[in-house]
């Protein structure tokens, strides 16, 4: 008797630990997003908007002629990030910046068949759909962090398209996002209604990523510091940020670095503590025929932290 009373006992405790795991994420409440405002409420003069794959990209573009250089940012910024350096490339020919999906002022939909827009896959394809839809042949890709990740896919599945590849601080041996185990559970339905919860917390801790991108963050001005938070004012950010994790997967790109046979400049701070400097250390002996430039009390963005330094890298490279 005493068995069968401690089994009942122990069974009731796992069907209510079952449900409570079951019902209780949905429990939490997740309030709607309040003073959201469409994309275009912050476009600028020299904005442009265009259909690709089913999304309406932002994107910027400068300078005219031969080559062409298309800039990816990293996690969490926009094209803003390279507005020091944009107009300084134009002397070698015309510069292409675009808000990557979940970012800055791009089209953040919730719903779509097939690939989901925000996988890296997708975002390969949206590369070479944005060149074709702008009458861009071939093009130079500058990436930063998980940007370098995607221009590095980009240039293994479409070599013709690439002409070769400027990596700033880019993501390869870290960064693939959620950990493996944990992934079957990002779909379920618990963590759907959970995750934009867990997306805004990149708005709460914002500044102080953006102040571990910089050597030095007193150079962060109060310009740059709103320049990263208008984009989490546009709707949906919040959900299309949870949509981006949720498709994150490891790039596997460390096991193919001996594919690449591009010409490639490797550039990082000597104080990067997002990708750390060693790993872009490693990148640039594994890669072939590629260079590598180390800026000096620098952290993970070098084009916007030391912009002169950074383009005197490029251009002897270019040249």
């Amino acid at each position: 008797m005493k068995k069968n009373k401690f089994t009942r006992i122990a069974g009731s405790i796992l069907l209510f630990l079952l449900a409570l795991l079951l019902i209780g994420p949905f429990l939490v409440p997740v309030p709607p997003l309040e003073n959201t405002v469409s994309a275009e409420t912050f476009a600028d003069d020299d904005s442009k908007f265009i259909e690709v794959n089913g999304v309406d990209v932002h994107y910027k573009i400068y300078g005219e002629g031969e080559p062409v250089f298309i800039l990816l940012h990293g996690f969490g910024a926009s094209l803003f990030s390279w507005r020091e350096v944009t107009e300084p490339l134009t002397q070698f020919g015309t510069v292409i910046a675009y808000d990557r999906p979940a970012f800055g002022l791009t089209e953040r939909p919730m719903e779509w068949e097939g690939e989901s827009p925000y996988s890296q896959d997708s975002q390969v394809e949206l590369v070479i759909s944005l060149m074709d839809a702008l009458g861009v042949e071939k093009a130079t890709l500058v990436g930063n962090s998980a940007g370098g990740t995607i221009s590095m896919l980009t240039a293994l599945k479409y070599p013709e398209r690439v002409t070769r590849l400027i990596l700033v601080d880019p993501a390869v041996y870290a960064g693939g996002g959620a950990p493996a185990w944990i992934r079957p559970l990002l779909g379920t339905p618990q963590f759907d209604h959970l995750g934009p919860l867990f997306a805004r917390q990149l708005q709460a801790q914002g500044t102080e990523f953006l102040k571990t991108a910089w050597h030095d963050p007193s150079k962060i001005t109060p310009e740059i510091f709103e320049g990263y938070q208008q984009p989490l004012q546009v709707e949906n950010w919040d959900k299309a940020l949870w949509e981006l994790t949720v498709s994150s997967r490891e790039s596997g790109l460390a096991e193919r670095v001996s594919e690449f046979n591009l010409p490639i400049l490797v550039i990082t701070g000597d104080d990067d503590r997002i990708v750390p400097t060693e790993q872009s250390l490693r990148l640039a002996e594994e890669l072939p025929n590629t260079e590598l430039a180390v800026i000096p009390q620098c952290g993970h963005v070098p084009h916007e932290e030391c912009p002169a330094v950074f383009m005197q890298a490029v251009t002897e490279f270019l040249r």
